[in-house]
């Protein structure tokens, strides 16, 4: 007997996929709360696009894009906040320069690599249908990592987002704890673009724990709402994509947007 949620988890890679596509969709709107309750909306979009030269250099050497995209993306995000607090330029300013010189960098990389078989489109979109049993493991493992990291730091992270001048004064580095987590911000980003891609991983970011915090009025339960409004919609735009066939990134940030739409609206009545 058909069953529509059972049939496509027939095939290997539909597994995998949707193994990856509840990481993606849980992982990125708790770590997107912080995102959010810091305005660095734009930081996160920015390290999607920084990462792209540390792809392209492991898709040249044959391996797995996540094995450099993982240092890449720390770096980077350790890159911004230096050039922000040594230069004295602002953060948003800093962000846009490595984002700008990044991203290039990666196209130019691209476009004089030969015998790369690499498809630009499936890095802009993501291709979460394509990936291998050793990224799934790896995204776990980074996914473990993310959560240990916000287990650790989730106390004075809070404290520092909410108020960093009464943090700095009772003695909490607020600086370790800013690169703390962009560290865990790169980790996420990196899970994120196997499913919806460099350009899209922005939405799965943002749109879950934006929705999530119009339902919750305390912060981590509105974590818990956006991550569960993630899955759903990863999980969702991963279906659609097998049956109507369609991109799942795409799909996947339709249906966040859509989560949005309709928690707007709740919030609205409600108030």
């Amino acid at each position: 007997m058909f069953d529509p949620l059972t049939e496509p988890l027939r095939y290997g890679f539909m597994v995998r996929a949707l193994i990856v596509s509840v990481l993606v969709g849980a992982m990125c709107p708790v770590i997107g709360a912080y995102v959010i309750a810091r305005g660095r909306a734009f930081m996160g979009d920015a390290l999607a696009h920084s990462v792209l030269p540390g792809m392209v250099v492991a898709f040249m050497l044959g391996f797995s894009p996540l094995a450099a995209a993982v240092p890449a993306g720390v770096g980077i995000a350790a890159l911004m906040g230096y050039i922000s607090r040594k230069t004295g330029v602002s953060e948003d300013t800093s962000v846009g320069i490595v984002f700008a010189g990044m991203f290039a960098l990666g196209l130019v990389m691209l476009s004089i690599a030969r015998n790369l078989t690499v498809n630009i489109e499936d890095l802009l979109l993501g291709q979460v249908l394509g990936v291998t049993p050793t990224e799934v493991y790896l995204s776990l493992v980074l996914a473990g990592l993310v959560i240990a990291g916000l287990y650790a730091i989730h106390r004075v992270a809070v404290y520092a987002t909410f108020d960093p001048v009464s943090a700095e004064v009772v003695g909490i580095p607020v600086s370790l704890v800013d690169y703390a987590l962009l560290t865990l911000l790169a980790l996420v980003i990196v899970i994120g673009i196997q499913a919806a891609g460099i350009v899209l991983v922005m939405a799965m970011l943002i749109t879950p724990a934006a929705a999530g915090h119009l339902i919750a009025r305390r912060f981590v339960p509105g974590m818990i709402a956006g991550a569960v409004i993630g899955s759903i919609s990863a999980i969702a735009g991963l279906y659609m994509s097998y049956y109507i066939n369609v991109p799942s990134g795409p799909a996947m940030a339709l249906i966040a947007t859509g989560a949005f739409a309709l928690a707007a609206a709740y919030k609205r009545r409600a108030f």
